[in-house]
């Protein structure tokens, strides 16, 4: 076999260390870690480290003794997007790389009182903990060393492969699967790309589709594993290895959809929000043939999730449901067969949820860290806690017991192992 085919094999069968947050949507692909996080006590949980932090929405991902995290930040005399690499321990600083311009369109001030969303970005990276990969808001593909910083090999979307971008840019991550880097945004015949992640060799390209603001996902569907891309044009469904098409089903698009599909056995979520509403269809294969019929479509901002992606567990789905409703916005639990919401409790905002066994971990845009039951029957808050300043519309992962999560002003790693 040729060394550049073997790499990828090794980077598939070698397993990251069994607590690592490896990516956007974490080790499962799902926003799920089989990782349990009991209740702490009043006074919140234990502050291993607090750091301030640059601008901007992206999640830590985390290999090894290092976490990594996109920031804004000012860098050769003007504002870029930062790959910054922490130890996991302490949150020392221990290596930056730019990553080009951070002037996003509409962008402004992002504290609190303000909800443009700044000049941030909004993209996270991913790691097999040795490399560190990450898509800036100019479709830039990168891959560093992960002990040092040093560029690995690059990829300019836009300048390669006639690439289009999207207003306010690019804020989905790039996808990690069985060392296959899954990006979109190339342009027609280019759409969607698969690159080596070692090398940085192109897999393959296809497809003339328009990006939007969500991140793909990886997930196994009636013993297929596919890649689940949310496009203008709908959910598109890839072979992996070859990019060939599995299924589709259309979707409407307006101004951005932002939140990542989910999957539950066969049956797919998804949603958008200025008005665009949800929508969840059942998938079935007939020999070779793929098919993907819609069970129910929502239209209106009831259940939009507008950047917020939810979890599954038991059938039903747990997230922030919300349009623009900062601060305020409800958690709420729905029934993944017919769409219909069981509860609901106020006050979140347009956070990110995680799943933890059979527990979700919320953080609020104001920065309250909140674990509650996974149950679809009410609400049950665990336990509540103020961690953070800032906004925080960036997702909370949890990773050898540690909490991270991040605002527009500072970083933290909280201790809930009860060790």
């Amino acid at each position: 076999m040729k060394p550049h085919l073997l790499i990828p094999l090794l980077l598939a069968i070698l397993p990251l260390h069994a607590a690592d947050w490896s990516q956007y949507r974490g080790p499962n692909g799902d926003g799920s870690t089989a990782e349990k996080i009991a209740p702490w006590a009043a006074a919140g949980p234990k502050v291993l480290w607090k750091v301030a932090g640059g601008r901007g929405f992206s999640s830590f991902a985390v290999g090894g003794t290092r976490c990594f995290v996109l920031e804004g930040r000012e860098a050769d005399g003007a504002p870029q997007e930062v790959l910054v690499a922490r130890e996991v321990t302490t949150g020392k600083e221990l290596w930056t790389a730019p990553l080009g311009s951070a002037k996003f369109d509409g962008g402004g001030d992002s504290g609190t009182g303000d909800n443009k969303g700044g000049d941030g970005p909004r993209s996270s990276p991913a790691t097999d903990g040795t490399h560190v990969f990450t898509l800036s808001g100019q479709l830039v593909l990168q891959a560093f060393n992960a002990a040092t910083g040093k560029e690995l090999w690059k990829h300019d979307l836009i300048a390669e492969f006639a690439g289009r971008n999207i207003q306010w840019q690019n804020a989905a991550s790039p996808l990690l699967e069985a060392g296959v880097l899954y990006v979109a945004g190339g342009g027609p015949g280019s759409s969607l790309l698969a690159f080596n992640a070692a090398d940085g060799t192109p897999m393959w390209k296809a497809f003339n589709e328009k990006i939007t603001h969500a991140t793909p996902i990886a997930a196994t569907i009636l013993g297929q594993r596919q890649i689940i891309f949310f496009l203008q044009s709908g959910l598109l469904a890839v072979e992996p290895k070859t990019g060939a098409e599995l299924w589709r089903y259309a979707f409407n698009y307006s101004t951005s959809t932002a939140a990542s599909p989910v999957v539950s056995g066969d049956v797919v979520w998804c949603s958008a929000g200025y008005g665009v509403g949800a929508g969840a269809v059942r998938v079935a294969k007939d020999g070779d043939k793929w098919t993907a019929t819609e069970l129910y479509r929502l239209r209106g901002n009831k259940l939009a999730n507008h950047w917020s992606t939810p979890v599954a567990s038991g059938g039903h789905l747990y997230g922030m449901f919300q349009f623009k409703e900062y601060g305020k916005g409800p958690v709420k639990s729905v029934d993944l067969k017919d769409g219909s919401e069981k509860w609901s409790a106020p006050d979140f905002g347009p956070g990110q949820v995680i799943l933890a066994g059979d527990k979700v971990l919320a953080l609020s845009d104001a920065g309250a860290l909140v674990l509650f039951a996974a149950k679809p029957d009410a609400y049950q808050e665990l336990a509540r806690a103020k961690v953070l300043d800032g906004k925080c519309w960036g997702t909370p992962i949890l990773s050898g017991g540690h909490i991270f999560a991040r605002s527009t002003k500072e970083a933290v790693c909280l201790d809930v192992s009860g060790k």
